[in-house]
Protein backbone atom coordinates (compact mmCIF):
# COMPACT_ATOMS: atom_id res chain seq x y z
CA UNK A 1 0.00 0.00 0.00
CA UNK A 2 1.32 3.58 -0.81
CA UNK A 3 1.72 5.41 2.21
CA UNK A 4 -0.76 8.46 2.78
CA UNK A 5 -0.27 11.79 4.37
CA UNK A 6 2.99 10.86 5.80
CA UNK A 7 3.36 12.33 9.34
CA UNK A 8 6.00 14.82 9.94
CA UNK A 9 6.08 14.01 13.52
CA UNK A 10 5.13 11.19 15.85
CA UNK A 11 4.64 11.09 20.00
CA UNK A 12 4.74 7.59 21.38
CA UNK A 13 3.44 8.06 25.25
CA UNK A 14 4.60 5.04 27.08
CA UNK A 15 7.44 2.98 28.09
CA UNK A 16 7.11 -0.80 27.43
CA UNK A 17 7.55 -3.01 24.76
CA UNK A 18 5.06 -1.91 22.33
CA UNK A 19 6.49 1.26 22.28
CA UNK A 20 9.93 0.44 21.79
CA UNK A 21 8.86 -1.91 19.07
CA UNK A 22 6.81 0.97 17.11
CA UNK A 23 10.29 2.80 17.53
CA UNK A 24 12.30 0.29 15.97
CA UNK A 25 9.25 -0.54 13.15
CA UNK A 26 8.79 3.38 12.34
CA UNK A 27 12.65 3.77 11.58
CA UNK A 28 12.82 -0.13 10.06
CA UNK A 29 10.25 1.71 7.37
CA UNK A 30 12.54 4.89 6.67
CA UNK A 31 10.06 7.32 8.76
CA UNK A 32 12.46 10.18 8.74
CA UNK A 33 10.58 12.21 10.62
CA UNK A 34 10.46 13.32 14.22
CA UNK A 35 9.79 11.01 16.95
CA UNK A 36 9.72 11.51 20.53
CA UNK A 37 8.70 8.74 23.62
CA UNK A 38 7.76 10.46 26.41
CA UNK A 39 7.55 7.66 29.54
CA UNK A 40 6.60 8.69 33.03
CA UNK A 41 9.05 6.51 34.40
CA UNK A 42 12.80 7.40 34.11
CA UNK A 43 13.95 4.19 32.92
CA UNK A 44 14.11 3.93 29.10
CA UNK A 45 11.69 1.12 27.89
CA UNK A 46 12.22 -2.61 29.30
CA UNK A 47 10.86 -5.75 29.23
CA UNK A 48 8.35 -7.68 32.37
CA UNK A 49 8.83 -10.79 32.50
CA UNK A 50 12.35 -10.89 33.87
CA UNK A 51 10.51 -8.90 37.04
CA UNK A 52 8.43 -11.83 38.40
CA UNK A 53 11.54 -14.45 37.03
CA UNK A 54 14.77 -14.07 36.32
CA UNK A 55 15.87 -10.47 37.66
CA UNK A 56 13.88 -11.20 40.80
CA UNK A 57 15.96 -14.69 41.13
CA UNK A 58 18.81 -12.41 40.35
CA UNK A 59 19.97 -14.30 38.11
CA UNK A 60 19.53 -11.60 35.57
CA UNK A 61 21.26 -8.45 34.97
CA UNK A 62 19.09 -5.01 35.35
CA UNK A 63 20.48 -4.10 31.85
CA UNK A 64 19.36 -7.38 30.28
CA UNK A 65 16.04 -6.48 30.67
CA UNK A 66 16.13 -3.20 28.60
CA UNK A 67 16.47 -3.61 24.69
CA UNK A 68 18.07 -0.99 24.07
CA UNK A 69 20.44 1.75 25.34
CA UNK A 70 20.64 5.32 25.06
CA UNK A 71 23.02 5.54 22.86
CA UNK A 72 20.61 3.41 20.13
CA UNK A 73 18.00 6.01 20.88
CA UNK A 74 20.44 8.62 19.82
CA UNK A 75 21.53 6.60 16.86
CA UNK A 76 18.31 6.43 15.71
CA UNK A 77 17.39 10.13 16.35
CA UNK A 78 14.34 8.92 19.19
CA UNK A 79 13.70 11.98 21.46
CA UNK A 80 13.12 10.69 25.21
CA UNK A 81 11.30 12.23 27.19
CA UNK A 82 11.90 9.91 30.60
CA UNK A 83 9.84 11.42 33.87
CA UNK A 84 7.62 12.81 32.15
CA UNK A 85 3.78 12.14 32.26
CA UNK A 86 1.08 13.18 29.86
CA UNK A 87 -1.30 14.74 31.50
CA UNK A 88 -3.79 15.90 28.68
CA UNK A 89 -4.08 14.88 24.94
CA UNK A 90 -6.58 17.92 22.90
CA UNK A 91 -7.71 15.81 20.14
CA UNK A 92 -8.69 18.70 17.90
CA UNK A 93 -5.32 20.42 18.52
CA UNK A 94 -3.09 16.89 18.28
CA UNK A 95 -1.05 17.95 21.38
CA UNK A 96 0.07 16.07 24.21
CA UNK A 97 0.09 18.01 27.13
CA UNK A 98 3.23 16.81 29.72
CA UNK A 99 3.22 17.40 33.76
CA UNK A 100 5.39 20.56 32.97
CA UNK A 101 3.06 22.17 30.72
CA UNK A 102 4.93 21.89 28.03
CA UNK A 103 2.57 21.29 24.92
CA UNK A 104 3.88 18.28 21.77
CA UNK A 105 2.41 18.68 18.41
CA UNK A 106 1.34 15.53 16.25
CA UNK A 107 0.52 14.23 13.47
CA UNK A 108 0.24 10.70 14.74
CA UNK A 109 0.33 9.81 18.47
CA UNK A 110 0.35 6.56 19.82
CA UNK A 111 -0.61 5.74 23.32
CA UNK A 112 0.92 2.40 24.85
CA UNK A 113 0.26 3.26 28.51
CA UNK A 114 0.27 0.04 29.55
CA UNK A 115 -1.77 -1.53 32.35
CA UNK A 116 -1.76 -0.53 36.14
CA UNK A 117 -2.06 -3.28 39.17
CA UNK A 118 -5.64 -3.69 40.56
CA UNK A 119 -6.08 -3.27 44.17
CA UNK A 120 -8.43 -4.01 46.84
CA UNK A 121 -10.95 -1.77 48.66
CA UNK A 122 -9.81 -3.29 52.34
CA UNK A 123 -8.03 -1.34 55.31
CA UNK A 124 -3.88 -1.79 54.81
CA UNK A 125 -3.57 -2.66 51.60
CA UNK A 126 -1.27 -0.05 50.89
CA UNK A 127 1.34 -2.29 53.43
CA UNK A 128 1.30 -4.73 50.44
CA UNK A 129 3.78 -4.80 47.33
CA UNK A 130 2.75 -5.01 44.09
CA UNK A 131 4.99 -5.46 40.86
CA UNK A 132 4.18 -4.04 37.79
CA UNK A 133 7.61 -2.05 37.02
CA UNK A 134 11.69 -2.56 37.22
CA UNK A 135 11.56 -0.50 40.42
CA UNK A 136 8.57 -2.64 42.05
CA UNK A 137 10.99 -5.74 41.41
CA UNK A 138 13.65 -4.18 43.35
CA UNK A 139 11.79 -3.11 46.17
CA UNK A 140 10.42 -7.18 46.05
CA UNK A 141 13.97 -8.35 45.76
CA UNK A 142 14.84 -6.55 48.68
CA UNK A 143 11.98 -7.10 51.01
CA UNK A 144 12.91 -10.95 49.87
CA UNK A 145 16.11 -10.88 51.03
CA UNK A 146 14.76 -10.30 54.51
CA UNK A 147 11.74 -11.60 54.80
CA UNK A 148 11.15 -15.40 55.88
CA UNK A 149 7.45 -15.94 54.85
CA UNK A 150 5.57 -14.45 51.58
CA UNK A 151 1.94 -14.08 51.53
CA UNK A 152 0.54 -13.22 47.83
CA UNK A 153 -2.99 -12.30 47.12
CA UNK A 154 -4.11 -13.52 44.40
CA UNK A 155 -3.47 -16.88 42.37
CA UNK A 156 -2.60 -15.68 38.36
CA UNK A 157 0.44 -15.69 36.49
CA UNK A 158 2.55 -12.95 37.83
CA UNK A 159 1.24 -14.55 41.77
CA UNK A 160 2.32 -17.95 40.67
CA UNK A 161 5.66 -16.80 38.84
CA UNK A 162 6.43 -14.39 42.61
CA UNK A 163 5.86 -17.35 44.61
CA UNK A 164 8.01 -20.05 42.52
CA UNK A 165 10.78 -17.45 42.67
CA UNK A 166 10.51 -16.55 46.15
CA UNK A 167 10.09 -20.21 47.08
CA UNK A 168 13.38 -20.70 45.39
CA UNK A 169 15.09 -17.96 47.17
CA UNK A 170 14.07 -19.79 50.32
CA UNK A 171 11.21 -18.35 51.56
CA UNK A 172 8.15 -20.03 52.92
CA UNK A 173 4.66 -18.83 50.70
CA UNK A 174 1.43 -18.60 50.76
CA UNK A 175 -0.80 -18.23 48.02
CA UNK A 176 -4.47 -16.68 48.96
CA UNK A 177 -7.05 -17.35 45.95
CA UNK A 178 -10.28 -16.14 45.89
CA UNK A 179 -11.62 -18.33 43.54
CA UNK A 180 -11.82 -22.22 43.86
CA UNK A 181 -8.35 -22.71 41.98
CA UNK A 182 -5.72 -20.94 40.76
CA UNK A 183 -5.85 -19.66 37.12
CA UNK A 184 -9.30 -21.92 36.89
CA UNK A 185 -10.61 -18.94 34.99
CA UNK A 186 -8.33 -19.01 32.38
CA UNK A 187 -6.99 -22.72 31.84
CA UNK A 188 -10.28 -24.80 33.43
CA UNK A 189 -10.16 -27.66 36.02
CA UNK A 190 -7.97 -29.70 34.31
CA UNK A 191 -4.94 -27.89 33.66
CA UNK A 192 -5.16 -25.35 36.13
CA UNK A 193 -5.45 -28.26 39.14
CA UNK A 194 -2.00 -29.72 37.33
CA UNK A 195 -0.22 -26.22 37.92
CA UNK A 196 -1.29 -26.29 41.41
CA UNK A 197 -0.53 -29.61 42.17
CA UNK A 198 3.38 -28.39 40.49
CA UNK A 199 3.44 -25.44 43.42
CA UNK A 200 1.81 -27.84 46.24
CA UNK A 201 5.00 -30.37 45.19
CA UNK A 202 7.73 -27.84 45.32
CA UNK A 203 6.35 -26.59 48.86
CA UNK A 204 3.78 -23.46 48.26
CA UNK A 205 0.76 -23.22 50.26
CA UNK A 206 -2.34 -22.48 47.57
CA UNK A 207 -5.62 -21.78 50.13
CA UNK A 208 -8.31 -21.57 47.75
CA UNK A 209 -11.94 -19.82 48.46
CA UNK A 210 -10.34 -17.11 50.76
CA UNK A 211 -12.21 -13.96 51.16
CA UNK A 212 -9.27 -11.41 52.20
CA UNK A 213 -10.37 -8.40 54.85
CA UNK A 214 -7.60 -6.73 55.80
CA UNK A 215 -3.36 -6.38 55.56
CA UNK A 216 -1.78 -5.52 58.74
CA UNK A 217 1.49 -6.00 60.11
CA UNK A 218 3.38 -9.07 60.20
CA UNK A 219 0.17 -10.90 57.84
CA UNK A 220 -3.20 -11.04 56.13
CA UNK A 221 -6.35 -11.17 58.04
CA UNK A 222 -8.91 -13.10 55.90
CA UNK A 223 -12.74 -14.58 56.94
CA UNK A 224 -11.61 -17.57 58.23
CA UNK A 225 -8.54 -15.88 60.34
CA UNK A 226 -4.52 -14.43 60.31
CA UNK A 227 -2.43 -15.72 57.62
CA UNK A 228 0.84 -15.10 59.23
CA UNK A 229 3.51 -13.33 56.49
CA UNK A 230 6.74 -10.82 56.63
CA UNK A 231 5.64 -9.50 53.16
CA UNK A 232 2.68 -9.29 51.18
CA UNK A 233 2.39 -9.27 47.48
CA UNK A 234 -0.43 -8.35 46.07
CA UNK A 235 -1.56 -9.53 42.39
CA UNK A 236 -5.39 -9.65 41.54
CA UNK A 237 -4.66 -8.41 37.98
CA UNK A 238 -4.39 -5.31 36.25
CA UNK A 239 -6.54 -2.60 34.47
CA UNK A 240 -5.81 -0.52 31.61
CA UNK A 241 -4.31 3.29 31.84
CA UNK A 242 -6.60 4.28 29.67
CA UNK A 243 -7.46 7.84 31.43
CA UNK A 244 -5.43 9.88 29.41
CA UNK A 245 -7.26 8.64 26.36
CA UNK A 246 -10.57 8.45 27.92
CA UNK A 247 -10.31 12.30 29.50
CA UNK A 248 -9.52 13.04 25.70
CA UNK A 249 -13.10 11.64 24.13
CA UNK A 250 -11.50 8.59 22.73
CA UNK A 251 -13.82 5.12 22.72
CA UNK A 252 -12.88 3.36 25.69
CA UNK A 253 -14.09 0.16 26.63
CA UNK A 254 -11.95 -2.27 28.79
CA UNK A 255 -9.37 -0.58 27.52
CA UNK A 256 -9.13 1.86 24.57
CA UNK A 257 -11.04 0.69 21.63
CA UNK A 258 -8.59 0.22 18.36
CA UNK A 259 -9.95 -1.52 15.01
CA UNK A 260 -7.48 -4.11 13.60
CA UNK A 261 -4.88 -1.57 12.08
CA UNK A 262 -5.00 -0.05 15.93
CA UNK A 263 -6.67 2.91 15.51
CA UNK A 264 -8.95 4.46 17.69
CA UNK A 265 -11.94 6.98 17.07
CA UNK A 266 -9.71 9.20 16.37
CA UNK A 267 -7.86 8.79 13.05
CA UNK A 268 -4.46 10.07 14.14
CA UNK A 269 -4.22 8.53 17.37
CA UNK A 270 -3.62 4.77 17.60
CA UNK A 271 -3.06 2.31 20.60
CA UNK A 272 -1.16 -0.70 21.04
CA UNK A 273 0.11 -3.54 24.15
CA UNK A 274 -1.65 -3.66 27.22
CA UNK A 275 -3.88 -0.53 26.89
CA UNK A 276 -5.91 -1.63 23.62
CA UNK A 277 -8.46 -3.55 23.01
CA UNK A 278 -8.14 -4.33 19.59
CA UNK A 279 -10.52 -6.14 17.02
CA UNK A 280 -8.48 -9.51 16.46
CA UNK A 281 -9.98 -10.90 13.03
CA UNK A 282 -8.23 -14.51 13.45
CA UNK A 283 -10.92 -14.87 16.30
CA UNK A 284 -13.55 -11.58 15.37
CA UNK A 285 -13.81 -10.05 18.08
CA UNK A 286 -12.17 -7.53 20.82
CA UNK A 287 -9.12 -8.67 22.72
CA UNK A 288 -7.33 -6.98 25.57
CA UNK A 289 -4.12 -9.05 26.26
CA UNK A 290 -1.32 -8.61 28.39
CA UNK A 291 1.31 -10.15 27.38
CA UNK A 292 5.17 -10.07 26.38
CA UNK A 293 4.44 -11.49 22.58
CA UNK A 294 1.46 -9.25 21.76
CA UNK A 295 3.26 -6.23 23.37
CA UNK A 296 5.86 -6.46 20.58
CA UNK A 297 3.57 -7.51 17.77
CA UNK A 298 1.40 -4.67 18.01
CA UNK A 299 4.09 -2.20 18.18
CA UNK A 300 5.70 -3.43 15.11
CA UNK A 301 2.02 -3.41 13.94
CA UNK A 302 1.33 0.28 15.13
CA UNK A 303 4.64 1.56 13.30
CA UNK A 304 3.32 0.23 10.01
CA UNK A 305 -0.21 1.56 10.25
CA UNK A 306 1.02 5.20 11.43
CA UNK A 307 2.22 5.15 7.88
CA UNK A 308 -0.38 4.09 6.34
CA UNK A 309 0.98 0.47 5.33
CA UNK A 310 -0.72 -2.78 5.58
CA UNK A 311 -1.16 -4.65 8.29
CA UNK A 312 -3.92 -5.97 10.92
CA UNK A 313 -4.02 -7.73 13.99
CA UNK A 314 -4.51 -11.39 12.71
CA UNK A 315 -2.47 -13.28 15.22
CA UNK A 316 -3.39 -15.77 18.22
CA UNK A 317 -2.50 -14.78 21.76
CA UNK A 318 0.65 -16.06 22.79
CA UNK A 319 2.06 -16.46 26.33
CA UNK A 320 5.10 -18.51 27.73
CA UNK A 321 5.81 -18.76 31.52
CA UNK A 322 8.25 -20.79 33.85
CA UNK A 323 7.76 -21.97 37.18
CA UNK A 324 9.51 -24.52 38.85
CA UNK A 325 10.12 -27.58 36.43
CA UNK A 326 7.00 -25.89 34.35
CA UNK A 327 7.66 -24.04 31.65
CA UNK A 328 5.04 -23.82 28.78
CA UNK A 329 4.23 -21.58 26.15
CA UNK A 330 0.43 -21.26 24.95
CA UNK A 331 -0.91 -20.17 21.50
CA UNK A 332 -5.20 -19.46 21.59
CA UNK A 333 -7.85 -18.58 23.63
CA UNK A 334 -9.76 -21.19 25.19
CA UNK A 335 -13.26 -20.71 27.78
CA UNK A 336 -12.80 -22.69 30.85
CA UNK A 337 -15.52 -25.35 29.67
CA UNK A 338 -13.65 -25.91 26.60
CA UNK A 339 -12.80 -29.70 26.44
CA UNK A 340 -9.06 -30.27 27.89
CA UNK A 341 -7.02 -32.98 26.39
CA UNK A 342 -3.85 -33.68 27.55
CA UNK A 343 -1.02 -35.65 25.34
CA UNK A 344 1.85 -37.26 26.38
CA UNK A 345 4.02 -37.66 29.96
CA UNK A 346 1.50 -35.81 32.19
CA UNK A 347 2.69 -37.53 35.81
CA UNK A 348 6.24 -36.63 33.88
CA UNK A 349 5.83 -33.25 32.97
CA UNK A 350 5.93 -33.54 29.32
CA UNK A 351 3.02 -32.94 27.48
CA UNK A 352 0.99 -30.71 25.38
CA UNK A 353 -2.49 -29.34 26.47
CA UNK A 354 -5.06 -29.22 23.89
CA UNK A 355 -8.97 -27.32 24.43
CA UNK A 356 -11.53 -28.36 22.15
CA UNK A 357 -15.15 -26.37 21.54
CA UNK A 358 -17.32 -28.06 19.73
CA UNK A 359 -14.45 -30.13 17.76
CA UNK A 360 -12.66 -27.22 16.98
CA UNK A 361 -8.94 -26.56 18.59
CA UNK A 362 -9.29 -23.24 21.13
CA UNK A 363 -5.88 -23.49 22.24
CA UNK A 364 -2.85 -25.41 22.55
CA UNK A 365 -0.25 -25.34 25.28
CA UNK A 366 3.35 -27.43 25.03
CA UNK A 367 4.65 -27.98 28.69
CA UNK A 368 8.94 -28.82 28.42
CA UNK A 369 8.07 -29.96 25.03
CA UNK A 370 9.66 -27.61 22.95
CA UNK A 371 10.14 -26.64 19.13
CA UNK A 372 6.39 -27.37 18.19
CA UNK A 373 4.25 -23.92 19.50
CA UNK A 374 4.30 -23.56 15.74
CA UNK A 375 2.74 -26.71 15.03
CA UNK A 376 0.14 -25.77 17.82
CA UNK A 377 -0.80 -22.41 16.07
CA UNK A 378 -1.61 -24.10 12.56
CA UNK A 379 -3.83 -26.44 14.31
CA UNK A 380 -5.69 -23.43 16.94
CA UNK A 381 -8.95 -22.93 14.59
CA UNK A 382 -9.51 -26.05 12.88
CA UNK A 383 -11.83 -28.77 13.44
CA UNK A 384 -9.92 -32.12 14.56
CA UNK A 385 -10.90 -35.59 16.00
CA UNK A 386 -9.91 -35.57 19.81
CA UNK A 387 -8.23 -38.67 18.81
CA UNK A 388 -5.75 -37.47 16.58
CA UNK A 389 -4.23 -35.01 18.67
CA UNK A 390 -0.67 -35.86 20.07
CA UNK A 391 2.08 -34.43 21.59
CA UNK A 392 3.45 -33.89 18.18
CA UNK A 393 6.66 -35.80 19.50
Amino acid sequence: MERMDEPRSIVIVGGGLAAVHAVESLRDQEYAGRLTLVCREPHAPYERPPLSKGYLAGKDDRDAAFPHDAGWYRDNDVTLRLGEAATDLRLDERVVVLDSGESLGYDRLLVATGASPRTLQIPGIEKALTLRTIDDSERLKAAMAEGKRLAVIGGGWIGLEVAATAHQAGMEVVVLEAGGRPLGHLLGPVVADHVAAIHAKNGVEIRTGVQVEEVVDGGVRTADGMVAADLVLLAVGATPTSGLAEAAGLDVDGGIVVDERLQTSDPHVFAAGDVANAHNTALGQRLRVEHWDNAIRQGKLAGRTMLGLEGGYDWQPYFFTDQFDFSMEYVGRNAPDDEAVLRGDVDGGEYVAWWLRDGVVTAGMNVNIWDVNDRIRELVGTKVDPADLTDLR
